[in-house]
């Protein structure tokens, strides 16, 4: 049986018996009164944060009213890719991760009117390009269907625990990169079905959103991997992200949608005007918020000051590489 290269270090160690601990305590949290909606917003949160590692730029309130079925201003294939997500991960329970059918089938909901060869392997060969530097050359597609079925067989009979096998599979998927287009959002699908193996939370846990608040890391984890020929350091990176998505995620409150209606009540004009800004573009700048609204760059920096006193919005990932998460 074929066996993908990767070593465990003891921080690997470390970090599975910590995340397995925060597990327990996320289960408990996800069995509150409030769970259902909580769900919602993390499946959300897991869509947008997916997609915008791919270059998607609609926001989480954009995402929320296409779910519920309203029209937005935005670019048609953006849309498209929304809604080919929502309807992939509201298949999540029908998905067998052990099943190579099953991804195909993943393929083609996810990419449906995106591309030509939904759900069957690529046909020709691709790279992976930062700028115009090729950075990874995938290998032959006649070779795709083998090493596919070489991976599915080591992930059914692998006795490696399932973090590890979850991340090693993450890493090995986006190497062969099987697909023309759609394999970082089928990769991370994939390791979060695989992860709900070991526990169903793992299906409403938005790891998403902290691998696109630190994404270069992301992508220097699969570099550096590469160049070892193991996918070790990927693996260190990818248990961390989840157990800081689990930290994070331990005291998650809901704030109803007619509390988010009204905020205005408690909010002056301009930051009104700031949390709207901040819907469109999470990535947005205090400088480019002053430019927009007329305002003083101190004052912009006031009013993003006193929403995150006020719990409303919050600092995901750096300065230079996060983004804002508007919490009502």
């Amino acid at each position: 049986m074929y066996t993908p290269p990767f070593t465990i270090s003891p921080r690997t160690i470390h970090l599975i018996a910590d995340i397995s601990a925060l597990v327990e305590r996320y289960a408990i949290r996800m069995e509150q009164e409030d769970a259902l909606l909580l769900r919602k917003i993390n499946r959300i949160k897991t869509i947008q944060g997916s997609l915008a590692i791919e270059g998607n730029t609609l926001s989480e309130s954009q995402i929320t009213d296409i779910l519920d079925g309203k029209h937005i201003v935005a670019p048609i294939r953006e849309i498209q890719e929304v809604r080919n997500a929502i309807k992939t991960y509201n298949s999540y329970h029908t998905f067998d991760p052990y099943s190579v059918d099953d991804l195909l089938i993943a393929h083609k909901i996810m990419t449906e009117a995106l591309v030509d060869n939904t759900g069957h392997f690529r046909q020709g060969g691709v790279g992976v390009f930062a700028g115009t530097q090729l950075i990874h050359m995938a290998p032959p597609a006649d070779r795709v269907p083998y090493l596919i079925k070489d991976l599915f067989e080591w992930l059914r009979k692998s006795d490696d625990h399932l973090l590890i096998k979850s991340c090693v599979f993450h890493y090995e998927f986006e190497f062969i990169h099987p697909f023309s287009d759609g394999n970082g959002r089928i990769g991370r699908l994939w390791q979060s079905l695989i992860l709900g193996k070991l526990h169903p939370v793992f299906e409403h846990l938005p790891v998403e959103n902290m691998v696109f608040a630190n994404q270069q890391a992301y992508y220097n984890a699969i570099n550096r991997s590469t160049d070892a020929v193991n996918s070790g350091i990927f693996i260190d990176f990818m248990l961390q992200e989840i157990y800081e998505t689990l930290k994070k995620r331990q005291g998650d409150s809901i704030v109803t949608m007619k509390a988010t209606k009204d905020v205005g009540i408690n909010v002056g004009i301009n930051e009104q005007k700031v949390l709207e800004l901040l819907r469109k573009n999470n990535q947005i700048t205090a400088k480019e918020i002053a430019g927009l609204l007329g305002i003083s760059l101190r004052h912009s920096e006031r009013l993003i000051t006193s929403l995150k006193q006020k719990g409303m919005i919050q600092r995901v990932g750096s300065n230079k590489n996060g983004y804002w998460e508007i919490i009502v």
